[in-house]
């Protein structure tokens, strides 16, 4: 079994995960539809997303998407704009000052390849944001991809490989174009 299956479909843990995936969906579709500036009903319900009151100096504008939110982890001072996806079962980490443009994708999980162990298993791995990151607009972040402090990915980039620190990347699937 390659290192990269995290879990097998419709096994226990599976079920459990199904669950809170029915649990944070609820939680989204009611903090989606709240008054912007219903302050406390988004407090109450980003606790509930996320197990924890969301730093005190974090922001977050809804509409707001996540399929877990037990596994999504924000420091201080992070911004993300509207209409944002986070897939988070095997872990996201945006680290202090990290900004997030409107309609990014974060993604731990997916299926493997192969025929054979699509239908069985979900595959992934957590997604690490480091320090001062900022992430443009429509951008695709993929499992297991570390993005390295103070880099900049461009609007519509697909992260599929880890980024260095202080780079830039562009393009369909992001690649470095320059560091400093």
């Amino acid at each position: 079994m390659p290192s990269d299956l995290l879990l097998r479909i419709h096994g226990p843990e599976f079920r459990t995960m199904s669950e809170r995936v029915l649990r944070a969906t609820e939680l989204t579709s009611r903090l989606n539809v709240l008054p912007f500036d219903d302050e406390a009903g988004k407090a109450e319900l980003f606790e509930q997303i996320l197990g924890r009151p969301p730093p005190s100096r974090t922001t977050i504008y809804p509409p707001f998407y996540t399929d877990h939110g037990l596994n999504l982890d924000l420091a201080e001072r992070v911004f993300v704009n509207q209409n944002c996806t986070f897939l988070d079962y095997a872990g996201i980490r945006l680290a202090e000052r990290v900004m997030v443009a409107p309609k990014v994708t974060f993604i731990t999980v997916g299926h493997p390849v192969d025929t054979d162990d699509r239908r069985v298993w979900l595959t992934g791995g957590p997604v690490v944001v480091e320090e001062n990151v900022w992430i443009g607009a429509g951008a695709t972040v993929l499992p297991g991809v570390t993005i390295g402090r103070d880099s900049v990915i461009a609007a519509g980039a697909v992260v599929a490989d880890d980024v260095p620190a202080r780079s830039l990347v562009t393009g369909g699937k992001a690649t470095v174009r320059r560091r400093w």
